[in-house]
Parts: C-alpha cells; sequence; structure tokens
C-alpha cells in the first residue's frame, strides 16, 4: 500500500472516530490487529459494541466504498470480532457491524470537501 494511501486511511478513521463521538458513541479501540486481520474501530453505542469499518475514497471510478467491502471481508470480519469477543472479560448484551464510507474527492480529509455515510447494521 502507498504512503498516499496510508495517510489517506488514516485521517479518513481519524474522521470517522470524530464523526462517532459526536454521535455520543464511546471510542473502546481502534485498529486492533490479530495475525489474522484488523478491525478498524470497535465503539459503543449505548450498551451495543459496534464493530466498525472505515473506507476511504478519493472517488468512486472503481465503485463506492461500501461496495468495496466484499462478501470475504466481511466473513473476516465476523471472525475477528468473534475473537475480539471470546477474549473479553465483560459481556455485551448486542453487538453489529457498521460501516462508515467516507468520500472525499480532493484526495485530502478536510473536512469541507468531505462526504460520510455512516451503515449502521451493514451486514
Amino acid at each position: 500500500m502507498s504512503m498516499r494511501r496510508r495517510v489517506l486511511g488514516q485521517q479518513g478513521e481519524d474522521l470517522a472516530c470524530l464523526y462517532l463521538q459526536d454521535k455520543g458513541y464511546v471510542i473502546r479501540e481502534r485498529n486492533v490487529r490479530t495475525r489474522h486481520g484488523e478491525i478498524d474501530v470497535i465503539a459503543l453505542d449505548g450498551r451495543t459494541l459496534v464493530f466498525v469499518e472505515v473506507r476511504t475514497r478519493t472517488a468512486d471510478a472503481y465503485g463506492t466504498a461500501q461496495e468495496s467491502i466484499t462478501w470475504k471481508k466481511r466473513q473476516k470480519l465476523r471472525e475477528l470480532a468473534l475473537a475480539y469477543l471470546q477474549r473479553q472479560t465483560e459481556s455485551f448484551p448486542s453487538f453489529r457491524f457498521d460501516v462508515i464510507a467516507i468520500t472525499c474527492p480532493l484526495g485530502k480529509v478536510d473536512g469541507v470537501a468531505t462526504k460520510i455515510d455512516h451503515i449502521e447494521y451493514a451486514f
């Protein structure tokens, strides 16, 4: 992955966390890595644990950010979430998967030219 894409992705995740916090979510963890993959953001929405996949794009020429989350990626996120839940000492009454799709046409997250789509219960 190029440095430019990595920086754009990190900026997108930062923006997604600010967006979620503005909506009242509590960010528990970011970039939870295992040998099998990574969960971008884990947050609490009330008592619901939310696993958030963040996708940042500069254009939709190759499909939208939402469309880039394939069946295989969804399955991997389910497996990562299950592993995460099994390691926790506290229990959660419910959990869900959300997607935050960020489009920033200028190639940088500047807050003005940025569009944020939050899809709750995405899969």
